[in-house]
């Protein structure tokens, strides 16, 4: 079975993620391939830094983050250039670690953008990690040290949060405590083993 896995910055997707690792789900994250598509020696990395310039590189020679992410989130148009860039990379590559993945497993793509990128339909499930924006904000101020106009910016930048829950099969609540969470993953991993099993 195919699952998306989705929510907005600081909605604590990468945590329900690791939880449906710890479960027995194979994990595909777009966030890690997109790193490792654009590495140095990669025609990824050639194609950003083409397309930006040698300023969106670190002195390692690996993509400074957060040069890159301050040209993109102030000007759509450039945001758009460069998703046009890495999506593809990102997609051929979590379709070969799916094709690895052992028969009957449940495959969990992890993946920021789904809403916005309009995947939802090529899913046989998705969940949906959701939080009210302030509590977005809040812990994006708190946990990653932007300010309170940069995170509002960001979530700004994403799918509303109506058109996320518009999309889920299954919404995971994050505004209450980490055993929560870890229960109301436990309960949907369950549910998609279960819908596996009888399709």
């Amino acid at each position: 079975m195919r699952v998306g896995l989705t929510g907005g910055v600081a909605s604590g997707k990468s945590t329900v993620s690791a939880i449906l690792s710890d479960l027995g789900a194979v994990v595909v994250d777009a966030d890690a391939i997109a790193r490792e598509v654009v590495e140095p020696g990669t025609p990824g990395l050639a194609a950003v830094v083409g397309e930006f310039g040698p300023d969106v590189l670190a002195e390692d020679g690996r993509i400074d983050r957060a040069a890159l992410g301050a040209l993109v989130f102030a000007d759509p148009s450039r945001r758009a250039v460069l998703e046009a860039i890495v999506h593809p990379l990102v997609r051929a590559r979590a379709a070969e670690l799916e094709a690895a993945a052992p028969a009957g497993a449940l495959v969990v793509h992890d993946i920021p953008l789904l809403v916005e990128t309009g995947q939802q339909a090529s899913f046989d499930a998705v969940v949906v990690v959701d939080v009210p924006e302030d509590l977005q904000v809040e812990r994006a101020v708190r946990e990653r040290g932007w300010s309170d106009a940069e995170a509002r910016s960001r979530v700004a930048a994403q799918a509303a949060r109506a058109d996320r829950l518009a999309a889920a099969t299954y919404v995971v609540d994050n505004s209450g405590t980490l055993e929560d969470l870890r229960r109301r993953v436990a309960e949907v991993f369950e549910e998609l083993v279960r819908a596996e099993t009888t399709s």
